[in-house]
Order: C-alpha cells, then sequence, then structure tokens
C-alpha cells in the first residue's frame, strides 16, 4: 500500500516547489530528495516523469495500446509527439520513443507499442508489462503538429506510423475542425489495420473525415486499395496540407511525390526507421572519440552509433532512427553526413545524433 493514491501524489506537485528550490540552490540533492518522495508515492519525483500503467487494449493483432497515469511533472504534452519509455532488461535500462495517441491535461496519456520481430525491448512490453506497472519517460519531443489553417488535410501513414497521425487526428476532430480530412494507412495485412473499429466510429460520426486502408500483403476487399504508396492512390483528392509518417523509404516516397510539382500547402513529415545503408562500402576515416581516449578505424557510409558500438563502446541510445536525440554528441573536428537528409554539419562543438550521421572524414567525437 501507498501512503496516497497517485491521483493525490499528482496534487502534490505545486507542493514541491521550495524543495526545487532548494535543490537548485545546491542546498539539498534531487535523488536523495527523491528517494523520500518515493516513501509517499513510487511515482513521486521532483522532476522526473514517472507513470503507472491503467490499461492494455489490443488495437492490431500486432500492436498494443498502453494507457498510463503521469507523476504530474510532464508539462505541455501534446498528442503526435514521442517519448522515451525506460524499463530494465536483465539489470540493464534501456529505452525506446513511442508517439503519444493521447495526451490529456490529467496526466493521462496513451502509447502504442508494436510487435517486433526479434525486438527484446518492445517485445518485452507487449509480454511483461502488466497494469500497475511503474515506468519512467523522457519529456516530449517532435515537432508534427496540426494544420489547422489548412482547407484540407491528407495523412499518409505506414504501419506504425500511424500512431503520431491518430494522436493530432483525435484532437483535431475533438476540437471541432471542420475541413475534409483524408487518412490512408498502409498495411501489409488487414490484421495489422491499427485501431481500425475506433477510426471507422469517427468516420461515422464526423462527417469530414474519411479513412481508407492499402492492403500490400494479400488481395485488397472492396473499398481497399492495393499495394504501396503511388501517385495513384491521391488521384482527385484535394491536399492543401499533408502529413506523412512511416519507415524512410515510405516518407521519402511521399516526399518525391509531393517536390514534383509546385504545390501550394504545406508538407509534414517524420521518418521512424533509418535510412538504408549505403550502396557503396565507403571511404577508410579515422574515429577520435576524446573522452574515451582511443582513435580507431572508421568508415564513410556507416553511423557513428554502430561504429562506436563495434569498437566495444557504449553510448547513450534509444530510438536509432534520429528523432528521441538521446544518442546526441557534440562534433569536437570534422564533419558529418545526415544519412536521412544529406545535409552536412561541420565542427568544433556542434551537436549532432549519432544514429544518423556518417563521418565525412576524419572526426573528433566528445565520447
Amino acid at each position: 500500500m501507498y501512503l496516497v493514491p497517485l491521483s493525490l501524489a499528482r496534487r502534490l506537485g505545486p507542493a514541491l516547489k521550495p524543495l526545487r528550490a532548494l535543490v537548485a540552490g545546491g542546498w539539498l540533492q534531487e535523488a536523495d530528495t527523491d528517494c523520500l518522495l518515493r516513501l509517499v508515492h513510487p511515482a513521486l519525483r521532483l522532476k522526473r516523469v514517472f507513470a503507472r500503467v491503467e490499461s492494455r487494449v489490443w488495437v492490431a493483432d500486432d500492436m498494443l495500446a498502453l494507457g498510463l497515469r503521469t507523476n504530474g511533472n510532464a508539462h505541455g504534452w501534446r498528442p503526435g509527439q514521442h517519448v522515451r519509455l525506460y524499463r530494465e532488461l536483465d539489470g540493464v535500462r534501456h529505452g525506446r520513443s513511442y508517439s503519444l495517441t493521447k495526451a490529456e491535461p490529467d496526466g493521462r496519456i496513451e502509447l502504442a507499442v508494436r510487435r517486433q520481430p526479434g525486438g527484446r525491448f518492445s517485445n518485452g512490453l507487449l509480454e511483461r508489462l502488466e497494469v500497475g506497472s511503474l515506468v519512467e519517460l523522457d519529456p516530449a519531443q517532435g515537432e508534427l503538429t496540426w494544420p489547422h489553417e489548412a482547407g484540407s488535410v491528407l495523412l499518409l501513414a505506414a504501419g506504425s506510423g500511424i500512431t503520431p497521425l491518430l494522436g493530432l487526428l483525435r484532437h483535431a476532430l475533438a476540437q471541432g475542425f471542420a475541413a475534409p480530412v483524408t487518412l490512408l494507412h498502409y498495411v501489409r495485412q488487414r490484421r495489422q489495420r491499427a485501431f481500425g473499429e475506433e477510426l471507422q466510429g469517427l468516420m461515422a460520426r464526423y462527417p469530414n473525415f474519411q479513412v481508407r486502408w492499402a492492403i500490400s500483403g494479400e488481395a485488397p476487399a472492396a473499398g481497399e486499395l492495393a499495394g504501396r504508396f503511388q501517385a495513384a492512390h491521391l488521384a482527385g483528392r484535394p491536399v492543401h496540407s499533408l502529413l506523412a509518417c512511416g519507415p524512410h523509404g515510405f516518407v521519402a516516397s511521399v516526399d518525391d511525390w509531393w517536390r514534383a510539382e509546385p504545390r501550394a500547402g504545406g508538407l509534414q513529415v517524420e521518418a521512424f526507421t533509418p535510412p538504408a545503408p549505403s550502396v557503396g562500402g565507403g571511404e577508410q576515416v579515422r574515429l577520435r572519440f576524446a573522452r574515451s581516449h582511443r582513435e580507431l578505424p572508421g568508415n564513410s557510409a556507416v553511423n557513428l552509433l554502430e561504429q562506436a558500438e563495434a569498437h566495444g563502446l557504449r553510448p547513450p541510445h534509444g530510438c536509432r532512427q534520429g528523432i528521441c536525440t538521446a544518442c546526441t554528441c557534440q562534433l569536437l573536428a570534422g564533419g558529418v553526413r545526415d544519412l536521412r537528409t544529406g545535409g552536412l554539419t561541420h565542427g568544433p562543438g556542434l551537436p549532432i545524433r549519432l544514429c544518423v550521421s556518417a563521418p565525412l572524414g576524419d572526426v573528433e567525437l566528445d565520447l
């Protein structure tokens, strides 16, 4: 039994302001204070975000929606952003990023976790994270926003790319967005149509909303589209604003289609997988890790996170997709290429994301 329920622990937040001031002034240690607060409720902390699992609902054969209640330190979170969730596996703390499909003012949030073949972390959540469990979350991040002034909105999702777009869609419709909205969700099999019943319910409730599915791994039924993304799927659909989320290849195809001709609307894209590795073997470079006092051979075609790990280093990381920023590191010398965009960054002193950065030549990292 806890001394207070989580609902009351959440309301204690303002009362902790003096303790936060003492910590900021160096009079108290945050870790020591948190240890005492845990005696009141295990989720109670000065600054860190903890959440209790309140529900588990399967929304597709391979996707579980987790309902959580945060401890009061989650400020300004909004649907469509992503958060990094931490759990301990075999004594080692791991983290992965998931999109917020809900973010309510009372601290209730929802994340959707998809089963991944061989995915130890996500599959562990699906199999062993029970109602009542506590998890830690990083502050929410993400740039996707709903285009409230658009004359029409087109949402394109592939696989679990549905999750941030669903969060934005739910909120926009509930707030009275009345312009036409179309969602196309690309999946391999019909059983992977996540949140299908809810989406059909939204379509029945809101006349301005339409949802269709595209099936690439089996024969489509009546009303469904066939195959992967192609321009023909958008024929006759007005597009004033487009949001797309999915694997890098899908997002790149959408981006190419959008830029193939002048368009007056706005485009927002988010990829949840890194670009495919370069076809060529790359050039040999030298990697210098300043804090580790090591200089090692490297390759200009491989991201720096994988290269560091191959040499026995263990940089912090999360999504491995350039989204969560957990692997951000300072570039001390040299330059890198962003594997998603091709953009170049030259040091010194600039932050880079190791998981999507490949060295242009010899580089030195604060690692």
